[in-house]
């Protein structure tokens, strides 16, 4: 009967070593240890994430790209309202009509007067100068807003989920979402300003239809190079204080299109949880409603932070008086536009303005949300 235990007792344990060995066998023998379905959905869903990082730069670029092309006539449209040199020349032509100036008139009558304006100078620029005139600066804006679009997606997503994981448990939250935005408005606008004075130069330059005399640069390495000769290296960092006043506008945006998808996401949870049918608004609500968010997002930041735009412009646009520069900072752009036109001089543009970045924001983030989802990753952290 003793024999009996020595035997037993190496049966078991070679059984237990084997049950051990099988649990820790390497995944090169073919097998695996066996996982829990939590631990399986946890190990697919999440990827790796630098490869996340990069789905965001990429899902930037396209987005930014397919925005920009679609939108570019109301872009050189929206430059030119905001410029001096245009709103000079509405000016005369108020004042041959008898007009008074806008900042005199009521607010219903001066937004009447710059709508009408502004869908004149939509046909007349094409008329006068040629349709090519609409996409005038296309080709700088595209190597401006796919590096700029991309940086600023890929600052953002990544340092969102930094600034989450290690100071609020991985947790989403309205100040991440800050914090994340503005770091990234800051290094896009440094890194790509450069880009911005040489497409705001080269649509303003006066230019008539099958007239070449008349164009100050001949295409953008000439522009590039007659700023940089002229007025060296901190002539291609015009309006960059301006540009960091911008980060207000893109912070504002990102915090509140956030807000918004917290909210399509959370009714989501409660749609799934009632355990009722779904109808075919409930299928529809998160793939429109994140797009529309991104437009009412970006409509509500330009309205509350438009003017910077026009100064950003001015400054950048660098023009002359009396051989002075006219505007030499952007407080005193502030004051001498407020002081010469009023109000309406500060929001010269809204209206294409609006009309172009509202659709533009729709086409971005949609393209941007939807090329993540075929990464196979998301907006999340």
């Amino acid at each position: 009967m003793s024999s009996n235990h020595p035997i037993s007792r190496p049966l078991h344990d070679k059984s237990a070593t084997a049950t051990s060995s099988t649990l820790l066998q390497p995944r090169e023998t073919g097998q695996t240890a066996p996982t829990s379905a939590n631990d399986v959905a946890t190990i697919t869903q999440r990827p790796s994430p630098v490869a996340k990082s990069w789905a965001h730069f990429v899902a930037g670029a396209v987005g930014g790209a397919t925005s920009t092309i679609l939108t570019s006539p109301l872009d050189v449209l929206k430059t030119r309202l905001q410029s001096d040199f245009y709103q000079s020349q509405l000016a005369n032509a108020r004042n041959a009509r008898g007009i008074p100036p806008l900042h005199t008139l009521s607010l219903p009558r001066s937004s009447a007067i710059h709508i009408r304006e502004t869908f004149q100078i939509l046909f007349a620029v094409p008329r006068v100068e040629g349709w090519r005139a609409l996409f005038k600066g296309l080709g700088p804006n595209l190597v401006g807003v796919v590096p700029a679009r991309s940086i600023n997606f890929f600052t953002y997503g990544n340092g969102k989920r930094l600034i989450s994981q290690n100071f609020n448990d991985g947790r989403e939250a309205s100040w991440v979402h800050l914090l994340a935005a503005a770091n990234a408005g800051m290094v896009t606008g440094t890194a790509t300003c450069p880009i911005w004075v040489i497409k705001t130069r080269l649509q303003l330059d006066k230019n008539t239809a099958g007239t070449v005399s008349l164009r100050r640069y001949r295409n953008a390495a000439d522009c590039f190079a007659q700023t940089l000769r002229h007025e060296g290296i901190r002539g291609l960092y015009r309006g960059l204080g301006a540009s960091y006043l911008g980060v207000t506008e893109s912070t504002l945006q990102w915090v509140l299109y956030e807000r918004m998808k917290m909210g399509l996401d959370r009714r989501e949870e409660r749609v799934q949880l009632s355990q009722k049918p779904r109808r075919w608004w409930d299928d529809i609500a998160r793939p429109v409603g994140v797009p529309l968010s991104a437009g009412a997002a970006k409509l509500v930041a330009a309205l509350a932070t438009y003017p910077h735009e026009v100064v950003r412009t001015r400054l950048r646009q660098a023009p002359m008086e009396n051989g002075l520069m006219k505007y030499t900072g952007i407080i005193q752009c502030f004051r001498l536009t407020f002081h010469q036109e009023g109000m309406a001089g500060l929001y010269g543009g809204l209206v294409p303005h609006m009309l172009r970045v509202v659709p533009s924001a729709i086409i971005m983030f949609g393209c941007y949300e939807a090329v993540l989802k075929l990464l196979g990753t998301s907006s999340g952290v």
